[in-house]
């Protein structure tokens, strides 16, 4: 029942996030072709804004993958922007930002995965990398949840006006329930943004990260749904792929 609700709110708030953004040109002038307008006090807002929009989201449970294990994706991602006003001012017209993302996880012995996702928001210049390794301390079982650390990277490509990377570390635990795998974790998100023009100056944001989010494998196709909350983004992300 819980599993269900979970997936039902992802689904039902990406959804209702597309069909808005459709409404609103979310598309529309994601560029930031007047960075140099901003003041100093504007400018963190935005990065503030960016680095919980570009910090990695897994989309995956703790349990490690094995040896022979994959997990391979496509993702969508919807962020809420708490600094619309202020993404305007820069030239970027959008208050819900959709990264659509290509992801790729692989086990290796001892309970570690590695993973690495790419995206790029339509109508823009944004494109992101994303790397993570994760450590199952508890590989979980019948009646055991697995528990793992994460730590993750991602990097800004396609801007000049600013570089920006994220950097952040999870504690996440998961439990399966037959075809069902929901998961919970926390963390803490580490950003650089670098303006490349005007007088602005580096802005290094900080932010906690909470997510819940479930893994269904329905046999030949694995569906993934998670809600993000960095610093005061929201972020909804829905998964379709093959996991073995």
């Amino acid at each position: 029942m819980i599993a269900k609700q979970i997936f039902k709110a992802a689904y039902v708030g990406l959804f209702t996030s597309v069909i808005t953004g459709v409404a609103t040109p979310a598309f529309a002038g994601t560029d930031f072709t007047q960075l140099k307008t901003l003041n100093q006090s504007e400018f963190h807002r935005l990065a503030t804004d960016f680095t919980s929009v570009s910090s990695y989201k897994g989309v995956t449970p703790a349990a490690p993958l094995g040896i022979t294990g994959f997990d391979i994706g496509g993702e969508l991602s919807s962020t809420q922007l708490g600094n619309s006003s202020v993404w305007k001012k820069a030239g970027a017209d959008v208050s819900t930002l959709f990264m659509p993302k290509i992801h790729v996880h692989k086990g290796l012995p001892f309970n570690i995965d590695v993973g690495a996702s790419l995206s790029a928001a339509p109508d823009s210049d944004i494109k992101l990398f994303g790397m993570e390794a994760r450590y199952a301390l508890i590989e979980g079982g019948v009646a055991m949840p697995a528990v793992a650390i994460r730590g993750a990277y991602t990097k800004l490509s396609g801007v000049s006006q600013f570089a920006a990377n994220t950097k952040s570390v999870e504690l996440l635990a998961s439990k399966g329930f037959v075809m069902f795998t929901p998961y919970v974790g926390i963390g803490r998100v580490w950003g650089a943004i670098t303006p490349n023009v005007g007088g602005l100056q580096k802005v290094s944001p900080t932010a906690n990260k909470l997510f819940a989010g479930i893994n269904a494998n329905l046999g030949l196709v694995n569906l993934g749904a998670e809600l993000d909350r960095t610093g005061d983004n929201d972020t909804v992300s829905v998964k379709v792929g093959f996991r073995w």
